[in-house]
């Protein structure tokens, strides 16, 4: 007997709540963030800028 024509009813799956993130965690990552770009600047001006002129 073949089985292509049965219709199997399941549970639906739970679905999971989407993972938030910490208020100390949301201000960590924004301070690393602000620290990575000051770094990106002073790297940029001390590499790959131009000499200013005197």
């Amino acid at each position: 007997m073949s089985d292509d024509n049965i219709i199997k009813f399941d549970r639906r799956k739970p679905k999971q709540k989407p993972r938030s993130v910490n208020q100390w965690q949301r201000k960590a990552l924004t301070w690393l963030a602000v620290i990575a770009a000051l770094i990106l600047v002073w790297a940029y001006y001390q590499f790959i800028a131009p000499p200013s002129l005197p």
